[in-house]
């Protein structure tokens, strides 16, 4: 059932039809804790327009930082609701070094989490927020430019393979 509706949500959001549209909600979406990679839609609108890069880039740390701050609060109010707190040795870490671990929010299935322990650690919003929106930042950089660098015709063979393979 899901798989269909990320499925939809994917054909509705198809990159060269919508565009930065589709790259602002896929990497929104893909930074609360839903399993979706945002890079991709990056990728798929730069490699259709090249001029759009910087924009696509902005877009997509734009989305990822606000659906990070969504985690953040998250975070906040789930620390609101149970006063019990458990400690383990992401919090005592997360003390220590405070709004800057928020760097590492761009690492897949560490990062999502990441923001919602700041949240509940109740870390300072904006300095937590600008710490994710670099990360977040280098990681699009990153890898789109690393992707526009492999040749075009390894691309059209994963597509034959692909296709071959779910015909």
């Amino acid at each position: 059932m899901i798989e269909n509706a990320v499925l939809w949500l994917l054909t509705v959001l198809a990159a060269p039809t919508i565009g930065l549209t589709s790259i602002f909600v896929i990497s929104f979406i893909s930074a609360t804790l839903l399993p979706l990679g945002s890079e991709p839609a990056v990728f798929a609108v730069v490699k259709a327009n090249p001029a759009m890069f910087w924009p696509a880039i902005f877009v997509g740390t734009l989305g990822n930082t606000l659906g990070g701050a969504v985690d953040y609060f998250v975070g906040y109010r789930a620390k609101i609701a149970f006063a019990k707190e458990r400690q383990s040795r992401w919090f005592g870490w997360l003390k220590k070094y405070g709004a800057k671990t928020m760097l590492l929010s761009w690492v897949p299935g560490v990062g999502d989490p990441l923001c919602t322990l700041a949240g509940w650690l109740h870390l300072p919003f904006w300095p937590s927020v600008m710490y994710m929106a670099i990360g977040k930042f280098a990681r699009y950089v990153t890898m789109t430019a690393i992707l526009l660098y492999i040749p075009d015709g390894f691309w059209k063979t994963v597509g034959d393979f692909l296709e071959r393979l779910f015909g």
